[in-house]
């Protein structure tokens, strides 16, 4: 019996490319899909304070975030300021940010609106219930404080 030898090929065979582009709409539709924009950048130093009892809120979307603290450029001062979307504000614009956050929303979803203050840890409670007043004006009663939760060791 004759055995037969196959030649083996010392090229390697090419690779198909035809999958090639589903491959990458692929992956850029995912990045597309789950990379989340930034929404406001930071122009105040904000270190939550720490706190024992904390809760998720349930729907961010509905969440309108005022920011307090001192400024990051030290030529604009020390004095806690406060940062509504990404400029500067004072205690009067915020009843123009509330109700353009209201219109901005369905109209179903507007009583649901949550008012989130992210203040510094060494910010004075002056600031914080001058914005609190204005915000009892304006009709914005659901307010929520952002904290770090206690990292308990054992």
């Amino acid at each position: 019996m004759a055995r037969f030898k196959k030649e083996l090929s010392k090229e390697t065979p090419e690779i198909s490319t035809s999958s090639m582009p589903d491959i990458i709409f692929m992956l850029l539709f995912f990045f597309m899909v789950t990379t989340v924009m930034r929404e406001t950048e930071m122009i105040v130093n904000v270190t939550a304070p720490i706190a024992e009892n904390v809760q998720k809120l349930e729907k961010k979307s509905l969440v309108s975030y005022i920011y307090i603290g001192q400024p990051k450029e030290k030529k604009l001062g020390t004095e806690p300021r406060i940062q509504l979307d990404d400029a500067f504000a004072t205690i009067g614009n915020i009843q123009e940010f509330i109700a353009k956050e209201r219109e901005a929303r369905d109209e179903a979803d507007r009583p649901l609106l949550t008012t989130s203050l992210k203040v510094d840890s060494d910010t004075k409670m002056g600031v914080v219930s001058d914005v609190k007043q204005e915000l009892r004006k304006v009709g914005a009663f659901k307010i929520n404080y952002s904290t770090r939760k206690k990292v308990i060791r054992k």
